[in-house]
């Protein structure tokens, strides 16, 4: 059975203080809540911080972005080999990545690879712009961001993907639970195609836009739908909480 995830994606937001202070309340109400694996993914400055503050939590660390190379000369990035040790997972290819900073397929390729070989577990986010979701084209498009940014991966490799309709990211207009649904069955299909069924029904993939303490009960009764990558919800103490306590009793 697969293990759900809730991971919070603080993008732009908290300084360290406010970091510090909303992962020690996380801490009181998600250290005691089982069935479900939490993380959470402050900006890169409050890392350190936050590690410190979850020592002894079960509440996992993760880093939003990280460069390809393991050092050099990329002033203001951020490498592999910087995260190691301090955090374990990674979010590579969200959608803003690849809107406001062109990160392509192959960018994200490398940065997958890369983030594997330094023992970082990436969540890989796929999904659809509302052009390309109006025209019909969301089966291609997830299949070529699955196919593309998981190249050369091997089959053995940890990781978990993330589903996010562009259209609903930051909108408040979520997938709804059956069209995420679906989605992620598509997903799941280009997987077993690419590394085999095995590998394919192990691997989980999450729902991520929009997603609310309202609607995370529905998208997590759906069989394919193995947790949520949640925004602007993940800020908010009592929202957050209560979306990793609805999945955990959904999947109890």
């Amino acid at each position: 059975m697969r293990v759900p995830m809730i991971a919070g994606n603080w993008k732009m937001n908290t300084t360290v203080n406010e970091a510090v202070k909303l992962v020690g309340e996380l801490r009181t109400q998600l250290d005691a809540v089982n069935y479900a694996e939490k993380v959470v993914c402050p900006p890169f400055v409050s890392l350190t911080a936050v590690k410190e503050t979850l020592k002894g939590s079960t509440i996992k660390l993760g880093a939003q972005n990280m460069y390809f190379e393991e050092k050099g000369a990329f002033t203001g990035e951020v490498s592999p080999l910087m995260l190691t040790g301090l955090c374990e997972y990674v979010i590579l290819g969200h959608s803003e990545r690849r809107q406001y900073f062109g990160e392509t397929n192959e960018i994200i390729n490398k940065k997958v690879r890369a983030a594997l070989k330094a023992g970082l577990k990436p969540i890989l986010c796929v999904g659809e712009s509302l052009a390309q979701y109006e025209a019909g084209q969301t089966e291609a498009v997830v299949t070529d961001h699955v196919t593309g940014s998981l190249k050369d991966i091997p089959a053995s490799a940890s990781l978990v993907i993330a589903y996010e309709p562009v259209w609903a990211i930051g909108t408040g207009k979520a997938a709804t639970s059956e069209q995420a649904n679906k989605i992620i069955g598509i997903v799941r299909r280009v997987v077993v195609k690419l590394y085999g069924d095995s590998f394919a029904r192990s691997l989980r993939i999450l729902y991520g836009g929009s997603v609310t303490a309202d609607n995370i009960t529905e998208l997590m009764k759906q069989p394919e739908i193995d947790g949520g990558l949640v925004g602007g919800a993940s800020l908010k103490v009592d929202a957050f909480a209560s979306i990793v306590k609805q999945t955990a009793q959904v999947r109890k």
